[in-house]
């Protein structure tokens, strides 16, 4: 099978999956976000491990799920927020388990994989938050910020290989132009227009903000995961989705986007 058809294959059935999911309801949303964020941390893990770095990969997995579990909301109907406070615990235990562990950087291990729940699940558990912003679990918020966000990718890319002579970053990404992200920044404000008028949850200017939001810190997040797969010279950070690379690829925008989008809806509305 020919790369252009994997990909495209594995995409729709990526879309299909991660729309349904949406739309089926917020147990469903839930439960594959769950999933989506553990597969994206221990790839994380695989990629930051090395002979002298070595994070508690089963350790940080476990406190990864129930961070996820308690901050997002999943088990608020039988338990108390109280149990929220189980989530700070969890970090002091990486610490203690260190002392059993003797690797050859123990602060260094303690750091990657404290910092590989902070990377990818937090924001999947903001992801959920947004969701939640009116109470009661909202699909169309979702699928707004991922409409956005779609939007964001195609038309960099679009305007980026017609326009882009200017390169962005070259340094971390190559192919990155000035003319593909002002594109995707002015296109995107105006699909956000378009979008106000269907998802009536935020007015337009907020809708307008998101998508400002999404271009800005989505490219960044982007330039941020090159700069991880850079640095370990490889190409992908997994193999999990064929011609499309790994978890983290492929929400790499979401993951620095979706914590400025949570404060800006949390502060202004």
């Amino acid at each position: 099978m020919s790369n252009f058809w994997q990909r495209t294959i594995t995409g729709i059935l990526f879309i299909t999956v991660l729309i349904g999911s949406i739309l089926y309801g917020q147990i469903s949303f839930q439960v594959l976000f769950l999933v989506i964020s553990l597969l994206g941390l221990d790839e994380f893990y695989k990629l930051i491990k090395t002979e002298q770095r070595e994070p508690n990969v089963n350790l940080g997995l476990f406190a990864g799920a129930v961070t996820y579990i308690l901050a997002s909301g999943v088990c608020f109907d039988s338990l108390p927020p109280s149990y929220l406070s189980i989530i700070y615990p969890l970090f002091g235990i990486i610490f203690f388990a260190e002392l059993y562990r003797k690797k050859q950087d123990p602060f260094g291990n303690i750091a990657i994989t404290i910092l590989g729940i902070v990377y990818a699940v937090i924001p999947f558990v903001l992801l959920n938050k947004v969701a939640s912003l009116h109470i009661n679990y909202n699909s169309n918020i979702v699928i707004g910020y991922f409409v956005l966000q779609w939007s964001s990718d195609t038309f960099a890319y679009l305007v980026g290989m017609s326009l882009g002579k200017r390169r962005l970053f070259e340094r971390i990404s190559p192919k990155k132009s000035w003319e593909g992200f002002i594109g995707a920044l002015i296109l995107t404000t105006a699909a956000s227009q378009i979008l106000a008028h269907f998802y009536t949850e935020f007015s337009s200017i907020d809708w307008a903000v998101i998508a400002l939001i999404v271009v800005i810190t989505g490219t960044l997040g982007d330039l941020v995961e090159s700069l991880m797969k850079r640095s370990l010279n490889i190409k992908d950070s997994g193999n999990i989705l064929p011609g499309h690379g790994g978890i983290l690829d492929r929400f790499d925008g979401l993951l620095l986007a979706i914590p400025f989008i949570w404060a800006y809806l949390e502060i202004f509305n």
